[in-house]
């Protein structure tokens, strides 16, 4: 309560019950009031419905944006929290699950914002690391004067080196946005000193009125003659990859593309729960994530045992993983940096912190799952049901954390129910040590199944 803060009060709720429904009133004042009442209590009922309506008025209006203008109240969201990574790669993750893309800057369509565009949106310049405020007005200015870039030659001849100095134009090319120029990137980066050094050049002949030869017959002759800016010899593209850890270095996430992409759909059934909903999860069960692994910091306990502080991120956000030393023996020739794994673990919330403490963990392209399909009639029949059941686990006192021994109860199993069309994941409970036979189960007890890797089911 602001009024009780100004004041100097700290109060908070030690109690609370149902009074039913009781009257309440939008108290208007002709001047300043402090809401104490003589016996010292705060008025504290007097703005509930003022309150009360104010914020269901702002919620009408963002759900009536966000459900009749879907891009441009994400674009907005977007550009309301650039400077914050986590939000805005938690808000990109929801464009894609709405259907909306997220496409790369671009020095010739990106404002300072983001932007819609065609039912897409259009990455803020603002967002791009080591690109100032003072560049990006330089960028705007010089292509609402004098039209769309159509080289870096032309980005570096019409803009100097102090309004768009050589870190501005390497994150420039690094994060794509001259991709449109030439989707060389490497090639883009290799030209860059030279192109810089000749447009320096060209811009000093210029200021001393000097010019060179080319313009000399290009304007007595009214000849369109080009001074061309030199390059250098052709070189291959970085790698995709390579690619993708520059856009990360200096967005903080990746953009174009994500290493996790190919597993995306698969993801939301192996890991409903997704890294940034972590915090506010009350799972107290063991969860599963795919995630990638982005640094990996070993620390040695009192006692001599080696474990590990990880850095996991996955589509929506990122999160701080704990490997104790029981587990860091058995998944330790599995921590590298950019490696995607299928983790196993549990939610943790001592000492006012969210961690996820890491029990087993698997590379994604050593994971199975296993499809049974189903009829809506033995999808609704109780009886088959349990025959799936056992079929899946035979042991009725399996508890999956507590009986599985290394290795098992790892594979997952989805169920697909026919004219639903989405497929159903079985609790872990159910998952099972070896899809072989699992599947030989299965179809000696009447059901169609079958069992394929994760990058292969996506």
């Amino acid at each position: 309560m602001s009024f009780g803060k100004d004041l100097g009060l700290e109060m908070k709720i030690v109690s609370r019950k149902s009074l039913g429904q009781q009257p309440v009133y939008d108290i208007g004042l002709a001047k300043d009031h402090n809401f104490l009442l003589d016996s010292g209590y705060v008025a504290s009922n007097c703005f509930n419905k003022s309150h009360s309506v104010a914020y269901g008025y702002v919620t009408y209006q963002t759900a009536y944006l966000k459900a009749n203008y879907p891009v441009e109240y994400m674009a907005a969201l977007l550009s309301s929290v650039s400077g914050d990574q986590d939000k805005v790669q938690r808000y990109i993750a929801n464009c894609r699950s709405m259907g909306i893309a997220v496409l790369p800057p671009d020095v010739n369509s990106s404002g300072e914002d983001f932007t819609p565009k065609d039912q897409r949106i259009l990455f803020g310049l603002a967002a791009i690391k080591n690109l100032g405020a003072g560049p990006i007005a330089s960028i705007l200015q010089a292509r609402q004067e004098g039209g769309a870039f159509t080289s870096l030659a032309d980005l570096c001849s019409r803009l100097d080196s102090r309004s768009l100095n050589k870190k501005a134009l390497e994150a420039l090319i690094q994060t794509g946005a001259l991709d449109l120029l030439e989707p060389n990137r490497h090639q883009l980066m290799n030209d860059l000193d030279i192109t810089m050094e000749w447009a320096s050049r060209r811009a000093r002949e210029k200021a001393s009125g000097q010019g060179n030869i080319f313009d000399f017959f290009g304007e007595t002759n009214n000849i369109a003659t080009v001074d061309v800016a030199p390059t250098t010899a052709r070189v291959q593209d970085y790698s995709s990859q390579e690619k993708l850890r520059l856009e990360k270095e200096l967005l903080g996430f990746y953009i174009s593309d994500h290493p996790l992409s190919v597993v995306s759909r698969s993801a939301k059934l192996m890991a409903p729960i997704s890294l940034c909903d972590i915090p506010d999860s009350f799972e107290t069960k063991v969860v599963t994530a795919i995630a990638l692994v982005l640094d990996i910091k070993e620390v040695v306990t009192k006692k001599g045992d080696r474990m590990a502080i990880l850095q996991l991120e996955d589509l929506t956000g990122s999160t701080e993983a704990v490997v104790f030393p029981k587990t860091f023996d058995k998944v330790k020739h599995l921590l590298e940096k950019d490696k995607r794994l299928m983790v196993w673990g549990k939610i943790d919330r001592r000492d006012e912190q969210t961690q996820l403490i890491v029990e087993d963990m698997q590379p994604i392209e050593s994971v199975r799952m296993i499809r049974v399909e189903l009829t809506r009639e033995q999808a609704s029949n109780n009886q088959i049901l349990h025959q799936l059941k056992t079929a899946l686990n035979p042991n009725p006192n399996y508890s999956y954390g507590k009986n599985d021994s290394e290795g098992s109860g790892k594979i997952p199993v989805i169920a697909a129910i026919e004219y639903m069309p989405k497929l159903v994941r079985l609790g872990n409970q159910f998952w099972v040590q070896d899809e072989e036979s699992a599947v030989q189960a299965l179809q000696k007890a009447g059901f169609k199944a079958s069992y394929d890797a994760l990058l292969c089911s996506n």
